[in-house]
């Protein structure tokens, strides 16, 4: 595996990078754009949006891997009631989102009512700059939270508003568990399960 695609574990100083790679690859996510319409405005607020839920959330309580052009934070059962937002981050998420805040709330809500109850490593987010697709760098990031998942012997899951990705995870062992249409006239989110596989560990 080159250098480039391969996985290390993301730092603070790493947050304008990561911000910015995420920000290029939600660019055309529906829910994003639901939660963003402006385009005139939407790069600068998904890369404010991910350096604060990358700093102010995920560092402190996940799994934040990186690689050159792709970054996925994956939350193991352990940590799964600590990598939330507090009260400031929720206060500096309301001023990003702005109107969008209420909806942004409600779609956090009405995906939690389907969030599996048993063990998991939960893939919050990944994504790669679109300059850099194909090179394989996400699936690099998602082969080494599996890995670990597999290791545990724990599923894992993740949920995805974007119909086009679903081959893709399926290419790594997840199977839509159930389809989520958000509040608020808000885009189907579709959650997937994918079952342990020890023996590739």
């Amino acid at each position: 595996m080159s250098n480039t695609n391969t996985p290390k574990a993301a730092a603070i100083g790493d947050a304008g990078q990561i911000s910015r790679t995420l920000a290029l690859a939600f660019d055309d996510d529906p829910m994003m754009r639901w939660f963003f319409p402006d385009g005139a405005t939407r790069e600068a607020s998904l890369d404010s949006y991910f350096a604060t839920i990358f700093t102010r959330q995920y560092l402190r309580n996940a799994l934040c891997e990186r690689t050159e052009d792709a970054a996925a934070f994956w939350v193991p059962p352990e940590a799964q009631d600590k990598a939330v937002p507090d009260a400031e981050t929720i206060q500096e998420l309301q001023k990003i989102l702005g109107d969008r805040a209420g909806l942004f709330r409600d779609a956090v809500g009405a995906a939690a009512q389907h969030t599996p109850q048993e063990p998991h490593w939960y893939l919050a987010l990944i994504g790669a700059d679109p300059a850099a697709q194909g090179q394989g760098q996400g699936a690099a990031l998602l082969r080494s939270g599996l890995a670990k998942a597999d290791e545990a012997g724990l599923p894992a899951y993740l949920e995805s508003s974007k119909e086009s990705n679903l081959p893709f995870y399926a290419h790594f062992g997840f199977a839509v568990r159930h389809e989520v249409r958000l509040p608020g006239g808000g885009p189907v989110l579709w959650g997937m399960w994918r079952e342990p596989r020890p023996e590739v560990a």
